[in-house]
């Protein structure tokens, strides 16, 4: 791909978003009727809700949602990470377009603080903007929201009363239309059983079993299961809270009420992986009197389709050459020509686990693309180590089927392609990569994955960017250990759309 492309991309997206305020379209009295905006984040959970058919959880509230509004069964992160998943759905980006590929507390960034956003569009929409919760993108100079509040992660779950008060507060500032992303601590590690009275009575352990994509079974992986559930009954009371306080303000028949997960549970075969246990997530969106109450949609539909839905809700320009699409057509059950395939990525989360892939899946089937093929995923090692004892693994693989064990030899030093019927192996045990009865398919999403690389400029079509990007984490490490960087990182300047000579 040519540089002076993948530079035009960036530029021609932050004129779109850098002009005067957007023209609103349609009649004064439709512009009269623009909805308030309400995003609701959770951490670290998969769609681990009772909509969503899991037994164990008690998730009424959100439940309640789903049932007054729309319920998407395949939505999907870009990445499996907090930064690049935030940055992804503020900004409509893929993190190799941002630059945010890995976690901000470890200085990983945004190319450039004027890349369009959703605090920034709306904001020129005429909507008051706020947060409460941690942003978690950097720079955060670049989100210029009007109202912050609990910008810590408050993973000691302290004082979770007040995100519901902030809001409150939020909410009876103004009459202006308004966008608030809130984001809660759960269900990120540790999972507490219990914080502050909530939830009320912890699950019981006896019949709580891992998570099936996990393939393993010990008591040690049963127990954090069960606490990963309480986290959720706990977010479940949290988001009541909030909503009642909408309700109370007499706003909720005019507010667009968007649920997600920023990417799956930090458990084996989750959080910082590709597989379908990491990029999966909950998405569930209510809008009194334009979607339809009760639809659940399978549509193949990502995070980066939410900032478009957000600007096409309140009636403002879209940005151009974005590579989302609104969701409003399947909200309100109106027919619409949808993707057939969609891209998740990875890169590196903190320093201790760069293992750059690139993912696609159709219908039924996915493609794995490993871009340090044959080499050990330092990941693999990282999360067991972080979590869970070598031993510990290594007696519950032990115990588990051969085609278990396989693919977490797999896991640990993957091949360049990985290949997955998630039809008959959802929970992508058996790579196909290899199976001559697969060939053509594996032919055909390889192109597709290529094509989409190149129509999102990835900086990883060179080889020499992935080998570079991978030195220059190597280099942190210090006396056997990752250090965080005392300044930037080099790679935001040379796989940079738009270079910035003064980072050189």
């Amino acid at each position: 791909m040519p540089e002076h492309s993948r530079r035009t991309f960036l530029r021609t997206a932050l004129a779109a978003s850098a002009g005067a305020a957007f023209p609103q379209t349609g009649h004064a009295g439709e512009a009269e009727r623009r909805p308030n905006i309400l995003l609701i984040v959770s951490e670290d959970n998969g769609p681990a809700l009772g909509c969503y058919d899991e037994p164990h959880v008690r998730t009424p509230i959100l439940d309640q949602l789903a049932a007054e509004g729309v319920r998407f069964t395949r939505a999907f992160v870009t990445q499996a990470g907090c930064s690049p998943s935030r940055a992804s759905f503020l900004t409509g980006l893929y993190p190799h377009q941002s630059g945010q590929i890995g976690l901000a507390t470890w200085r990983f960034a945004m190319y450039s603080e004027n890349t369009p956003n959703a605090a920034r569009s709306l904001k020129a929409a005429g909507y008051r903007t706020g947060i409460i919760g941690k942003l978690h993108v950097n720079p955060e100079n670049a989100f210029p929201f009007d109202f912050a509040e609990i910008p810590s992660s408050n993973f000691g779950r302290k004082n979770l009363s007040q995100y519901a008060e902030a809001a409150s507060s939020f909410f009876e500032q103004s009459d202006e239309p308004f966008f608030l992303s809130i984001n809660y601590p759960d269900a990120h590690r540790p999972f507490l059983r219990q914080a502050e009275g909530r939830p009320e009575k912890p699950l019981k352990r006896e019949g709580i079993k891992p998570l099936p994509y996990i393939g393993l079974d010990s008591p040690r992986l049963r127990n954090d299961t069960a606490g990963y559930y309480d986290c959720m009954e706990r977010l479940d009371g949290l988001v009541g809270d909030l909503l009642a306080r909408l309700e109370a303000s007499g706003k909720a028949q005019n507010t667009l009420v968007v649920y997600i997960g920023d990417h799956g549970a930090d458990l084996i075969r989750g959080k910082r992986t590709c597989y379908e246990g990491g990029v999966r997530i909950p998405l569930i969106v209510r809008w009194p009197g334009r979607a339809t109450p009760g639809l659940v949609r399978e549509e193949l539909v990502s995070t980066v389709d939410l900032l478009p839905t957000f600007l096409a809700a309140a009636q403002a320009e879209p940005i151009e050459r974005f590579p989302g699409r609104s969701l409003v057509p399947l909200m309100r059950d109106l027919p619409v020509a949808w993707r057939t395939h969609l891209f998740t990525e990875y890169h590196v989360h903190s320093a201790h686990d760069y293992y750059p892939q690139r993912t696609v899946r159709d219908e039924r089937f996915k493609l794995i693309c490993n871009l340090l093929p044959d080499q050990v995923n330092p990941g693999y090692d990282y999360t067991i180590g972080k979590h869970y004892s070598k031993e510990q693994i290594e007696a519950a693989l032990a115990e588990a089927p051969g085609e278990v064990r396989a693919a977490y030899a797999l896991m640990r030093r993957p091949p360049e392609f990985e290949l997955y019927d998630l039809q008959s192996d959802p929970y992508e045990f058996c790579n196909l990569s290899t199976d001559p009865g697969h060939e053509g398919k594996l032919e055909s999403l390889k192109q597709r994955l290529l094509a989409w690389r190149r129509e999102t400029n990835d900086p990883f079509l060179d080889p020499a960017n992935v080998l570079r990007l991978q030195r220059e984490i190597e280099a942190t490490k210090k006396g056997g250990k990752y250090v965080k960087r005392d300044g930037p990182w080099e790679y935001l300047d040379y796989m940079s759309p738009t270079p910035n000579p003064s980072r050189r």
